[in-house]
């Protein structure tokens, strides 16, 4: 009986897969069939233009797979497809460089609460993240998806997500699946964009925009510590007398 199943699951498997790769088309294929242990087994293959499904690239995200472009693919979809990009990063990260001409909707916003424990969270986050890397406290905006339909009011709108490193927009892209939307795509983010690819905004390049705090003076820091420390070599090697007295003083 069990044998049964599992040959039953299988076989339904492999025809999900058949049938799948045969359309080359850029139409949806769903197989579902019954097993004794599942219950119901249901598998979507969906075959975009962008580039041959077996050598599409894939972040699994639980329960489906997001495709991910590269920036070269991606500059493709925006220019030649129609895609619209969509920055998903906080108004901080987004002020500081981004793509003219993209859609701002964060996915996080600003915590500007004030109850008690989000003011001990805000103040141990400024205290070492915060300060160090210029990273904003935030939390989840609840308008997001409501946003998101309002300026996308078909399922079908050709969506390119962006945000700083991937990880946020990867986790939208999914949702938006989920929520029924056939053509959102992502990249591998911002940090990784190569200069000049994209137009920009901004005061600072594009892949450096998640760089806040003492982060973003650590090379200008390191520079001068480091002139000054050559500075002294140079003066206690070359007038080692003016040294000493000077020093000797001290």
């Amino acid at each position: 009986m069990a044998c049964a199943a599992s040959t039953s699951a299988l076989s339904c498997t492999a025809a999900a897969a058949l049938t799948a790769h045969a359309s080359p088309s850029r139409t949806a294929a769903t197989l579902s069939c019954k097993s004794a242990f599942s219950g119901s087994l249901r598998l979507t293959s969906r075959s975009r233009t962008a580039r041959p499904h077996s050598q599409r690239r894939v972040a699994v995200v639980s329960p489906r797979a997001v495709d991910i472009l590269t920036w070269e693919e991606a500059k493709e979809a925006v220019d030649k497809d129609g895609y619209t990009i969509v920055d998903i990063r906080d108004v901080t990260q987004y002020e500081r460089a981004r793509i003219p001409g993209s859609v701002h909707i964060p996915a996080f916003i600003l915590n500007t609460d004030n109850d008690i424990g989000t003011i001990v969270r805000r103040i141990a986050h400024t205290s070492m993240p915060g300060n160090l890397y210029g990273l904003a406290f935030t939390k989840p905006n609840p308008d997001f998806i409501s946003t998101i339909r309002s300026k996308f009011p078909t399922p079908d709108s050709k969506i390119l997500f962006v945000c700083q490193e991937g990880l946020r927009s990867t986790s939208v892209a999914a949702d938006l699946e989920r929520l029924g939307f056939t053509n959102v795509v992502v990249t591998a983010g911002l940090n990784k964009l190569r200069p000049g690819l994209f137009p920009k905004e901004g005061e600072r390049e594009l892949q450096n925009a998640g760089k806040g705090g003492f982060v973003a003076i650590q090379k200008e820091f390191s520079i001068i510590l480091g002139s000054i420390l050559i500075s002294a070599i140079l003066f206690l090697k070359f007038f080692p007398e003016q040294a000493e007295v000077i020093f000797g003083n001290l």
